[in-house]
């Protein structure tokens, strides 16, 4: 048996030709930083908490100065306490935000709703927000990234009502302040410009501090929220991608299987069939060798062109495997175009005389009838009844009498094999594929099979195989 998997360069290349599933790292294109910071998350953590510190302690000085330009306009008393409670305020907010932060990607709404409730107890007690603001936009931005939108957008919104709130009621020291308050000559005032002791409220100073908690909050949720599409979008591409990926696996897979059954059909069809009759052929010459050797000698003659035609169909087959023949038999046809394989067998009356010298009691009608010149059913329709003689002379051995019909109308076929069953036991249970075939030949030519016992005795199978008229491209009418 020829070894009929690839092999070589063949199979090489059927491999590399063998797509590798889609990553999200292959989709998103990531350079080197994001990658590693995609493998080790914590390090976003600690350079999110590092930005924190670093603005905190940038800022702390202009907060303090701001204080001292209150000092010397007489927004506070001189010996007033928030002086270091103001510092003070601003870095440990900024030293527990960036602790908090560092769970955002945990726990986004817990580490949220803490950020909000220091952001009011440091308004109430010190009357400053600091970087607060900041480490919320960055909670908020994991919120986004972990959880829906409208999730994200309405926790958004809750925070900026409670600290805006807060805003409104405590805020001594905010951003309109440490730009107008800052300078270094407002503490240096001999007399103070008022003598008050604590900054008096200004709907203006709060409304610049709200806008710029607005501005960040909005920020943080905008972008968690691109990211989360972005991830999204790129997990949607690589589940696309694999279920493609499966799709063209099952139908590579059904086509294998398909192949394959039609390559057991034809097989079955060269091999039961033809050494049926060979068998058949063999067992009469030697039973004649003796008393009759003229018949043996036709029965040997027989065997030998069943023998050959046998072989001729098996290469045909076989050849259809190998793509590397590509049909041509290893010969070309003039001109260099290759050689197409010999015609499958459609006579039906060599068919039938195969099995009447292989000891069937035929009686045929119709074998004159003109059949369409569409090859496809005139080979089904040799096939067919090959297969139904076939199984007579395996299962029922002996049948006194075998009928088969072939009638022909304007839209169909028909085609029927009657035996009065076997007066000896058969040669073996067989492989279950000959009806089976037979009814997937007529289904792809849209007819249907019939077959099962007869009340009377032995077997019928009737097929009916319609076709279309095209006004005389069928090359005539009946015989």
């Amino acid at each position: 048996m020829t070894n009929l998997r690839p092999h070589g360069r063949a199979a090489r290349s059927r491999d590399a030709d063998a797509t590798p599933l889609l990553t999200e790292t292959q989709v998103q294109r990531r350079g080197a930083l994001a990658r590693t910071v995609a493998a080790h998350p914590w390090t976003a953590d600690l350079a999110v908490a590092a930005v924190v510190l670093l603005a905190a302690l940038a800022t702390v000085l202009v907060a303090l100065a701001t204080v001292e330009g209150s000092v010397g306009l007489g927004l506070y008393p001189p010996d007033t306490p928030a002086l270091r409670l103001v510092p003070l305020s601003w870095l440990v907010g900024a030293g527990a935000g960036a602790v908090a932060l560092l769970a955002r990607r945990a726990w986004p709404l817990g580490v949220t709703a803490t950020l909000t409730v220091l952001a009011v107890v440091s308004l109430a007690t010190t009357g400053v927000l600091g970087v607060l603001g900041l480490c919320l936009a960055c909670a908020l931005h994991a919120v986004a990234a972990a959880r829906p939108a409208r999730t994200a957008w309405l926790v958004g919104g809750a925070v900026l009502v409670v600290v805006s709130v807060a805003l409104w009621r405590w805020e001594d020291i905010g951003l309109t302040e440490m730009l107008l308050w800052s300078d270094a000559w407002l503490a240096e005032l001999d007399e103070p410009v008022n003598d008050l002791t604590e900054p008096p409220f200004s709907p203006g100073r709060r409304a610049a501090s709200v806008t710029l908690l607005l501005a960040l909050l909005a920020l943080g949720v905008a972008t968690g929220s691109g990211v989360r599409a972005r991830r999204l979008h790129v997990r949607d591409l690589v589940d696309r991608y694999a279920a493609l990926a499966r799709d063209r696996d099952a139908s590579a897979a059904l086509a294998r299987a398909a192949e394959r059954t039609r390559i057991a059909r034809e097989m079955h069809d060269v091999v039961a069939h033809s050494v049926s009759v060979m068998v058949a052929l063999s067992d009469g010459a030697r039973a004649a060798l003796d008393r009759a050797p003229d018949r043996s000698r036709d029965a040997l003659a027989e065997l030998s062109r069943t023998g050959r035609a046998a072989l001729g169909d098996m290469q045909r087959v076989l050849g259809a495997l190998d793509p590397a023949d590509d049909g041509s038999g290893g010969t070309d046809a003039p001109g260099g175009a290759p050689r197409p394989p010999a015609p499958t067998e459609t006579d039906l009356g060599t068919v039938v005389e195969r099995f009447r010298a292989a000891g069937l009691p035929l009686d045929v009608t119709g074998l004159d009838t003109l059949l369409p010149d569409d090859t496809t059913l005139r080979l089904a329709v040799v096939r067919i009844v090959a297969e139904g003689l076939t199984n007579v002379l395996r299962h029922a051995p002996g049948t006194p009498s075998v009928h088969v019909t072939v009638r022909r109308t304007d839209s169909a076929v028909e085609v029927e094999v009657l035996d009065a069953g076997g007066t000896r036991p058969g040669t073996g249970g067989g492989t279950h594929r000959g009806i089976l075939g037979m009814r997937e030949r007529a289904a792809l030519l849209g007819g249907h099979v019939d077959a099962g016992p007869r009340p009377e005795g032995g077997w019928r199978v009737h097929v009916v195989l319609p076709w279309r008229h095209d006004g005389g491209a069928d090359g005539g009418g009946d015989a």
